[in-house]
């Protein structure tokens, strides 16, 4: 970790959080915690093997 107030150390997880909040959580209400849990975890899995990034072209990271 750098010096306080470096915005660059979190900056990769602030993003994540940021993608998650707009993309998975807002807007949306769940029955229980139990369903929360199971559509986060498909979420975290969907965002590291199934989405389209720019830096890859246009593919999944699994492609």
């Amino acid at each position: 970790m750098s010096r306080k107030a470096t915005c660059l150390d979190n900056a990769c997880m602030e993003g994540f959080f940021g993608h998650l909040k707009d993309e998975f959580y807002r807007g949306r209400r769940f029955d229980s915690f139990e369903q929360f849990r199971d559509e986060l975890n498909a979420y975290i899995v969907y965002w590291n093997t199934g989405r389209y990034q720019v830096r890859l072209k246009g593919m999944t990271p699994v492609q």
